[in-house]
């Protein structure tokens, strides 16, 4: 918590709707990165898993959340790269 008024870049977040143990924290840290007046955006894919984007993990693997998770981080990095 102490890192984050360091934090200079725009965040895009991706979050498994199933993982209770990381999302227990997302109001904290949106609190944190609010008082910093970090920019962020924040998804919350329902129905998924931890680690929902890795293909080498078929129990985790979510292929739908995995494809929108990576098309948002697409257009993400050509918004503010370009």
């Amino acid at each position: 918590a102490e890192d984050v008024p360091k934090i200079k870049a725009t965040l895009l977040l991706h979050y498994a709707g199933l993982d209770t143990r990381i999302n227990a924290g997302i109001d904290a840290f949106k609190k944190e990165l609010d008082a910093a007046e970090v920019e962020y955006t924040i998804h919350v894919y329902e129905g998924a898993n931890h680690a929902f984007n890795n293909d080498t993990s078929a129990a985790r693997y979510d292929k739908n959340a995995a494809d929108l998770a990576w098309g948002r981080t697409i257009a993400f990095l050509k918004e503010k790269l370009a």
